[in-house]
This record gives C-alpha cells, structure tokens and sequence, in this order.
C-alpha cells in the first residue's frame, strides 16, 4: 500500500485481543475500491464488517427491487417525505457514480464480494437508514425540514461541477455530512445524528463482531468518530429508538386547530353572521388555494388538484389527517404507477427533470407539495380571521 492508502488504514485491538483493521473509504472512488480489495487479500479476516443496514445491503445487492414497493402504504403510514428525501440522497450519489464510471457503493460491493472470496463472514454495522431518517426528521422542525430538502434539491443540480479529485477530498466527510454541510451550520442537530450518533453504532458492531481477525469497512468521515468512541460504551439499543413528537409538538397539533375553530365561534356569536362567513371565506380560500398551488407545481392531476383545494380547509382543523395525504392518495388512483415506472426509478432520480417525470416520485412530490401549500395557508389565515374578530 501506499502512503495515501496507509492513511486510511487503521490497526486496532478490542478488549479480548482480538484484531481490527479499519479502513477508510470514499462512497464512489476507484482508489476505495482498489485499497478494500487489497487490504481484504492481504489480512484474509474471518469477518468483514461494511458500512450497511440490512435494507442497504438488500438495494445493493439488487435482492429487493422497487416494484415492492407499495406507495399507498407508504402516504399512509407518513413516509412520503422520508423516501423522497432519501430518494434525494440516492440521486446525489448515484450522479456522482455515473460521471466517473463506477456503480455506487462500489467499494462496499468489493468488500462483499472480496470476503467471499477469503470466506469471510459479512457483518452489517450500520444502523438501519429508516431509523436514521426517523429521528433526524424527528428533531427537526417544518422549517428545518424545508431547508434540508432544499438544500438537497441543489445537490442534485450541482454534481456536474463535481470532478475525481473532489471526490477523494469527501473521504475526508461522510456522504450524507458533505451534502448537508451548508445546513448543518444552522442545525447542529443533524450532525449530531446523522453522524456522531453513527460513529458510536459503527464502533460498538464492528467491536462486538464475531471472528479473531476483522476488517471494517466504512465511510472514512466516520474514521475519527470510531477511533473517538472505541473504548468507550455504547448503549446500541438507545441509539435504535425513535423519539415520540415532542410535548410542544402534540400541543400544537390539537391546540391550533381547537383554536382556530373556537375563533369561528366567536365569530358568528359576537361579530354576526357576516363577520363569520367572512371568517371562512378566508380560511378556505387561503388553505385551498396554497395547497392547490402546491398540487399544481408538482404537476398533479386535475383531480388531485381539486382534492387538495376541497381538502386542504378541511385537513387542516384535523390534527389525524393531511392535505397532501388525500392528494397523493388521489394521484396514486388517477395516475396509477406502472412497472416501467419503477423499473426505470433509479435513472429518473438522476435528473431534477426525472423526479417530476417518474409517477412514483410525483406522487411524492404531490403529498410534500400539497402539505407545504396548506401549511401556509393556515398561516396566512389565521391573521387575517384574526382580525376580522
């Protein structure tokens, strides 16, 4: 190995005396790729450990293809915005892959395909993608969740300007860390479990993995945080939960809307019938339109747009239901994705054009869509009745 290669390689030894070898890598590199073959033939370990969850490692293997998945199930379980942020995710680095000819997770792949080569067992260290999602979704706010899907629509944009060399600098960053690092400044939180909490996960599964001789195969952002947490405990258990809604949260949830209909009733008992028709004449106008406007610029069907408009006013006095939760379900019905759709997702997410385009990702683009068009609304609103009182 080279000296650029022994940098990336760390020597390490658990508590029992059994060895770890850890090897830092770049998520679409040929010199990643080259240096975990290399390492894996050299040491020939009893386990190699990679950096994946086992959803990860089924996409990467192609052992699970996306015409399984149910899009109704996921609007109705409130998943639309976690996939189509990780769709997002996915489109940034598979861009990546493509300019430099490499398949994504190239260098993971190798590791598999390497350990089999050695018979070495393959131990899955990281935590599960869905989890991850879930509790960084879980401590953001509206606005916080707005600015990091923004933040990854313009990653999407900006790969062309990326080059080779660029790409070896993002061993020195995790993919996820390199993509929201602008947003990471105003919201230290995600750093905080996108990477920290990772960090501790992948030390404690690569230190409790079975075998004597191990190597371990990860982002090299995450090369610091393991050697940080190496002798230190780690409760795997704490880090695999997902938070409840936060006290504030559940209190809004059912306290505006409680409020907004008490300020209808006062309305019409003290300001007249006037005053209160004029109440919500506004509130209709401005939840339905927002989150019409909102249907239309993801392109929704006809029908879809007018489900959002008639719903929205309604959906949004209705802590247990959302706007862009009937008007994906509408689009999902009205345009009713086929298996060309799905067969041809994972090249459709490589263009902005793409996600507009591909059925699926427009149904998505209608619930995210369509929610953010009634979520203003209600804002709008609320000072304007307010007033009228």
């Amino acid at each position: 190995m080279n000296q650029t290669d022994e940098r990336n390689v760390h020597r390490l030894t658990t508590a029992d005396g059994r060895q770890v070898v850890l090897v830092g890598t770049a998520h679409v590199s040929h010199e990643s790729v080259a240096l975990v073959k290399s390492v894996i033939a050299q040491e020939r370990p009893d386990t190699v450990c990679v950096e994946l969850c086992p959803s990860r490692y089924e996409s990467i293997q192609q052992k699970k293809t996306w015409q399984e998945t149910d899009i109704v199930k996921v609007i109705k379980e409130k998943k639309a915005f976690l996939l189509l942020s990780n769709l997002l995710l996915a489109s940034f680095q598979k861009r990546i892959a493509k300019k430099l000819d490499i398949k994504p997770g190239q260098e993971m792949l190798a590791a598999i395909e390497s350990a089999q080569e050695v018979g070495a067992d393959i131990h899955l260290a990281d935590r599960d993608i869905r989890v991850t999602l879930s509790r960084t979704w879980r401590s953001m706010g509206l606005w916080s969740k707005l600015k990091m899907l923004f933040q990854l629509v313009m990653s999407v944009t900006e790969v062309d300007d990326i080059r080779e060399e660029d790409i070896e600098k993002m061993k020195e960053q995790d993919m996820l860390e390199s993509i929201l690092a602008e947003v990471g400044k105003s919201l230290p939180q995600l750093k905080s479990i996108l990477i920290d909490e990772r960090d501790r996960y992948l030390a404690e599964k690569i230190r409790t993995a079975p075998g004597r001789r191990i190597v371990a195969v990860v982002g090299a952002g995450h090369v610091p945080g393991i050697l940080a947490n190496w002798d230190k405990p780690v409760d795997l258990a704490a880090l695999e939960q997902v938070p409840p809604p936060g006290k504030l949260l559940a209190i809004l949830k059912w306290g505006l809307p409680a409020a907004i209909v008490a300020m209808f009733v006062v309305g019409f008992f003290w300001g007249g019938a006037r005053t209160g028709t004029h109440m919500l004449a506004w509130w209709v106008l401005a939840n339905g339109v927002l989150a019409g406007l909102g249907a239309i610029i993801a392109l929704g069907h006809p029908l879809t747009v007018i489900s959002s408009v008639v719903a929205a006013p309604l959906t949004s006095l209705n802590p247990m239901i959302a706007a862009g939760w009937v008007s994906g379900l509408v689009e999902a019905f009205s345009r009713k994705p086929k298996v060309k759709d799905f067969e041809s997702l994972p090249e459709d997410i490589l263009s902005v054009r793409g996600f507009w385009h591909n059925k699926i990702t427009r149904i998505l683009l209608v619930v995210v869509f369509t929610n953010l068009g009634s979520s203003l609304g209600t804002f709008v609103a609320i000072p304007i009745i307010a007033k009228l009182l």
